[in-house]
């Protein structure tokens, strides 16, 4: 007979049960319990023996994803409080102020700025600050701080606190184009002493920050430099963890045991409209998420005061009633009064009445209204302590707190809060009072709100400059100590200067060769980071990697079945690859890490990320932006690049505007380099502008092609124009004849073959002779112009390269590339000579290379036909050779 309790199959019939009987002994004392005691007992039973078989030795049961909705740590277990907590309530009470009236003072100038995210998390800053985030004064790297964008005009309360900002500072908050002013957000471009992660493009920081602390491992394993001290904060909003970036790499630091990341995430429940989960429950469906990514969770949900009502709590029935209470409720319980909350907290069950009958109308308010963990700083330190004391996997601390808190009840837990700039000078005084700050009544009786700060002999101030000094100086804080670079010898250069006879190579294989040599260097071979999106074979890179290794924290714990052969796959602890599996935007985010890791721990890496470009710019724009903010130095390679060079692959894979992406980013520097000997002496001046005696924080885009060709040597004297952007290749064939119609043709990376076979073709059979010019970068062409245009606004006579280099070459100028002709049309207007552009847009297509070009129209032929059109426009030829050329050519 089945048993009536029992599901119609377990997972558990696959196995032998050796004892039956004890079985079902077991499943009727759970039933028994059940019945007697209710379903909580049964559940709290099963609870507590879950927590004993997790720490008897030899067993092996996995932990449940979701717990009670009550705090990780309970307040018996608390660890003593290190601090002066008095003394700390001023200094946060100060900073609480200091933000508010920033933001307000700000918005008479229309400028706005946030105010209800650092009054809800400014507890959450403030522990951390006083007994746990480390400065750069000791072994330089300290911990790395990802402060929540919106919550910046705390962090700027507190440095003007510490007398790192000054008033006049702060009253520039937002107001950066006298070149004196704050960043909105921490901008470290803007900003570079202050802040060292771009966060406010939401999704980004958790993403970096796992990438960073997986980074720290990376450079300890390698003997780079021991990071075992620093430790990364990540500061996030509950609504922040929509984006999927946010919990994109959650298993990356499961699986890799990134013990020394912590999570902060200010559970407030509120996103920017409104209630983040306003029907379900954020903070529980966070802890199934990262407990299933393998996870240490830490639940920092409330205050002290709850602490007896739990204890009222003997048949569960508040516990079952907040885990079905949903957040927008919560929400509305934080605004309502005594009244409202007996009936419809407690209004529910008998027991529940019990309770709420026994507590006062100001207790009652007191629960809902301000009794967090995030606001309590005994709390908070726990769930810190516990973080950076829990060993073999990361820890997220999930922190309720009140969004707007101490802002009076027209702030907090109202839906508009994000969008409120600032408050009346009567909600100041209540502020006041409520902070018990020694702020007369005459300081507040004018239009303008005071900043107020203690005096620098004050206990508060000492106290202040104490525990920083304990932990290693002012936090966050950017400095940049790494020495430059030596630029590596010539040798390994030389061999693409000189050409590959005759082996056809293509570009992709010309860079990983350089690269390859490179890393042999003595003195910063060590300092290359490799890192691709899981595509290194067909990059080529199959050679790096049982030279190189391919990085892992565990190594190798298997043996590789390809072990016998000469490129296998080697994983090693030290390994130098980072092969980061498809995900481009883990692949950018452990660029950055390296990028960056000249400042973040003095210690210059040169990271080169490999990738299909279709799938890089185009997938991770939002991320290179923040890579610039962040003043990242590195090559980035768009391999495989162009409309029509992918064979085969079709729409989704063929970039055609990569470069056009790439130019809106002030930071890059992007070249669609021809042939090998141009990546040579781009690679070269990129390491002597980024790691040399004057770094600058700029990155190098390389766009670099799958089509083998014949790689010529360099000829004499290119290096200036392959760098600015534009050199002549090949002058036309000479031509007999008095009146031979002359034309330009300008080309960039695989398209400069098309240009030569044109050339070809209209020297043979139309008798016109072109020069052929290599342009490796269209945009710093471009950009030379700008700055030319501007100057001359300034009264300088300064004349464009591209125009320079131009200046009587004879015929109009026709240029062809494998990308859309918005590329090339970057530098029109400082062309003199008449402009035609050719090129690949619209949407790519699967076909030989060869079909593709002539659908695009920019294969040899068509370059012909219109260079003969624009020779026709100028009456250089007769109209009719443009139709007998599509004829000829079967266009």
């Amino acid at each position: 007979m089945p048993d009536p309790v029992r599901l119609p199959y377990s997972q558990l019939d696959q196995l032998p049960d050796r004892d039956p009987e004890e079985t079902a002994e077991w499943r009727e004392s759970l039933d028994a319990v059940t019945k007697a005691a209710g379903p909580h007992r049964a559940a709290y039973l099963m609870r507590r023996a879950l927590e004993h078989t997790a720490h008897t030795e030899g067993t092996d049961l996995p932990s449940l994803v979701e717990t009670d909705y009550v705090n990780t740590i309970p307040t018996s277990a608390e660890p003593a409080f290190p601090g002066d907590e008095a003394m700390e309530a001023r200094i946060t009470a100060w900073n609480r102020w200091n933000a508010a009236a920033m933001v307000t003072r700000g918005s008479k100038l229309g400028l706005g700025g946030h105010i209800a995210t650092f009054a809800s998390a400014a507890w959450l800053y403030e522990t951390g600050f006083q007994h746990f985030f480390r400065g750069k004064e000791g072994d330089g790297s300290g911990d790395q701080l990802y402060i929540q964008g919106h919550a910046s005009p705390g962090i700027y309360a507190r440095a003007f606190l510490e007398g790192r900002l000054t008033e006049e500072q702060l009253d520039h908050f937002r107001q950066e184009a006298g070149g004196e002013g704050l960043p909105s957000y921490p901008h470290p471009r803007r900003l570079p002493w202050l802040w060292e992660f771009p966060t406010v493009s939401m999704g980004l920081g958790p993403l970096s920050a796992i990438y960073q602390a997986r980074f720290n491992r990376y450079l300890e394993h390698r003997g780079i430099k021991d990071t075992g001290n620093s430790h990364v904060w990540a500061f996030l909003g509950d609504g922040e963890m929509d984006e999927p970036e946010s919990t994109a790499a959650l298993a990356l630091a499961g699986r890799e045991g990134l013990d020394n990341l912590t999570f902060v995430i200010n559970c407030n429940l509120q996103r920017l409209d409104g209630p983040v989960r306003p029907n379900f429950k954020i903070v529980q469906e966070l802890e199934a998420q990262f407990r299933a990514a393998g996870w240490n969770v830490v639940k920092a949900l409330w205050g002290q005061a709850w602490d007896e009502i739990f204890a009222l709590d003997t048949d569960g029935a508040l516990i079952q009633r907040l885990r079905e209470t949903p957040d927008a409720q919560f929400q509305t319980y934080a605004t309502r009064d005594a009244a409202y909350l007996r009936e419809h907290f407690f209004g529910t069950s008998d027991t529940l009445k019990a309770i709420g009958a026994r507590l006062s109308d100001a207790k009652l308010l007191e629960l809902f209204q301000t009794s967090r963990a995030g606001h309590e700083p005994r709390k908070v330190y726990a769930a810190y302590r516990t973080a950076v004391e829990h060993k073999g996997a990361p820890t997220v601390i999930l922190a309720q707190t009140v969004k707007g808190y101490t802002l009076g009840t027209g702030f907090e837990s109202r839906n508009a809060n994000h969008q409120m700039k600032k408050l009346t000078m009567a909600e100041f005084r209540t502020m006041r009072d409520l902070l018990e700050l020694p702020i007369p009544d005459s300081a507040l009786e004018g239009d303008l709100v005071p900043y107020w700060r203690p005096a620098e002999d004050s206990p508060e101030m000492q106290y202040l400059r104490t525990r920083r000094a304990a932990l290693d100086g002012p936090a966050p804080a950017r400095k940049v100590v790494a020495k430059p670079l030596p630029i590596p010898a010539d040798k390994a250069f030389d061999a693409l200067k000189k050409g590959s006879g005759s082996q056809e190579i293509a570009t992709t294989m010309a860079f990983v060769r350089l690269v390859k040599d490179l890393m042999r260097d003595k003195e910063t071979g060590k300092r290359w980071v490799p890192i691709v999106p899981d595509e290194a074979r067909t990059f080529g890179m199959e050679s790096l990697f049982p030279t190189a290794g391919l990085y892992s924290p565990k190594g190798a714990t298997y043996d590789p079945v390809d072990r016998d052969q000469l490129l296998w796959y080697k994983e090693a602890k030290n390994g130098q690859i980072l092969n980061e599996g498809i995900t481009e935007a883990g692949s950018l985010a452990d660029f950055t890490a390296a990028a960056t890791s000249y400042a973040t721990h003095g210690e210059p890496m040169i990271p080169f990320y490999i990738f299909y470009s279709m799938f890089g710019w185009q997938r991770t724009a939002d991320q290179f932006w923040a890579l610039a903010d962040q003043l990242g130095r590195g090559f980035v390679i768009g391999a495989t690049a162009g409309r029509t060079t992918m064979t085969g692959e079709g729409l989704q894979h063929a970039d055609g505007h990569s470069h056009l992406i790439a130019s809106t980013n002030p930071a890059a520097l992007s070249y669609d380099p021809a042939f090998a000997y141009e990546v040579a002496v781009i690679v070269k001046e990129g390491l002597r502008r980024m790691y040399g005696p004057d770094a600058e924080d700029v990155f190098y885009y390389l766009t670099v092609y799958n089509e083998t060709k014949v790689q010529p040597a360099m000829p004499e004297g290119v290096e200036e124009g392959i760098l600015k952007g534009l050199y002549r290749f090949k002058e036309a064939t000479s031509i007999e004849g008095a009146e031979v119609p002359r034309l330009q043709l300008l080309a960039s990376g695989t398209a400069i073959h098309w240009a030569l076979e044109a050339q070809a073709l209209l020297a043979a059979d139309w008798g016109v002779a072109a020069d052929v010019w290599s342009a490796p970068s269209w945009t710093e062409l471009r950009r030379d112009a700008l700055e030319c245009d501007a100057a001359r606004l300034e009264g300088e006579d300064r004349i464009p390269y591209v125009t320079r280099a131009l200046a009587g070459a004879p015929g109009p100028v026709v240029a062809v590339s494998d990308w859309m002709r918005a590329v090339p049309d970057q530098i029109a207007p400082w062309v003199e000579q008449d402009w035609t552009s050719i090129g690949t847009d619209g949407f790519g297509l699967s076909d030989t290379r060869e079909a593709a070009r002539r659908y695009f129209g920019v294969d040899p032929q068509s370059v012909v036909v219109q260079a003969l059109a624009a020779l026709a426009r100028r009456g250089d030829v007769k109209p009719e050779s443009v139709k007998e050329a599509r004829e000829r050519y079967g266009l």
